[in-house]
This record gives structure tokens, sequence and C-alpha cells, in this order.
């Protein structure tokens, strides 16, 4: 991954609540979060709906602007300040076209879509303490780095439930 990472050759500062993409816009570049973290969301009758958070570390894009050149129906913003190194598909092409082993780029496409499958795999699980339990499983970073607020949205269960949830574990830990 690293290596389509150095193709960046420019980073952008968000501040919190700023916008990185709008509905109707189409986005050509893959961003990777330096610093900071991001809800990804649509609008569902003026509430958002987040379908993923990204932080520290991540690569994020509107994929579905990215992969067709259409406009996406996705929200990108900034929950706190964010730092974020861009690369552009021209700059992927470029590098795909000079490098005749695609495994790298294949591979961060595979994770995109296993990320999407896992996040599915969510929201068909009934229970709420299954979808805590698997996203904790799977993204401990996540409770470090991203407001219960937007994690409980992301979830599909209050503010109120996911605390609860948490407490539980903790006091199982003990």
């Amino acid at each position: 991954m690293n290596e389509i990472i150095e193709l960046s050759n420019r980073k952008i500062t968000l501040e919190r609540n700023d916008f990185l993409k709008v509905k109707g816009s189409i986005d050509s570049n893959l961003y990777f979060v330096e610093s900071g973290s991001l809800k990804i969301f649509i609008l569902d009758d003026y509430n958002e709906q987040i379908v993923r958070l990204a932080y520290k570390s991540n690569l994020i894009a509107s994929l579905d602007s990215f992969l067709k050149n259409q406009p996406s129906d996705f929200y990108i913003q900034a929950i706190k300040k964010t730092v974020l190194k861009v690369i552009t598909k021209h700059q992927i092409e470029d590098f795909l076209k000079n490098n005749s082993d695609n495994t790298l780029w294949n591979k961060i496409l595979e994770d995109l879509v296993l990320q999407q499958l896992e996040r599915e795999i969510d929201l068909l699980t009934s229970s709420p303490k299954e979808r805590y339990q698997r996203v904790l499983k799977r993204s401990p970073q996540l409770f470090q780095e991203i407001p219960n607020r937007y994690i409980a949205n992301y979830l599909r269960m209050s503010p109120e439930t996911l605390s609860r949830l948490k407490s539980l574990d903790l006091n199982q830990g003990l």
C-alpha cells in the first residue's frame, strides 16, 4: 500500500465539519488519512446515515464516483481536523501502466470491497450487541478515534444503547 500512498504529491487539510465531497460531485481521487477522522454518509430524509468512518492510516474514496467517473451519492465530512494525502486516479493509472504486477492495486480494491461486505453483514445482524462486538473485534481503534455518536449512527443504534453495550463490555472485562 505504501507504493500507492507515495504517489501522492499533495496534501489537504480539512477543519472540523469541512466537507471533502458532497453529493453530486465527481471524485477521481483516493485519500490516505494522515491524521484526523472523517465520516462518509448519505442523507435520508435529512438524516445522516453513516456508511463508513475513516481515521489515521485508512484509505478512503467516493468509490462509486472514483470507479465510474460519475457523480457520487455520498458526502465525506471531517469529524475533526484532518490531514489527507491525495492520490489521483491519473497517478494510479500511470503507476499501473509502469508496473506489470497489479497485485498491490488489486489488494487495495479487494480490501475496500471486503470492508463494504463486512458493513453489509453488520447491518443485517439483528442484535445491536452483535453489531457492536463485530465492529469492536474488527476495528478496535475506531473506538479510540471516533466519537460515540458517530459510531452509534454507523451501527444503527442510539448513543445510549452504544454506551450501555460499552459499559457492559467493560464490566465483563473486570
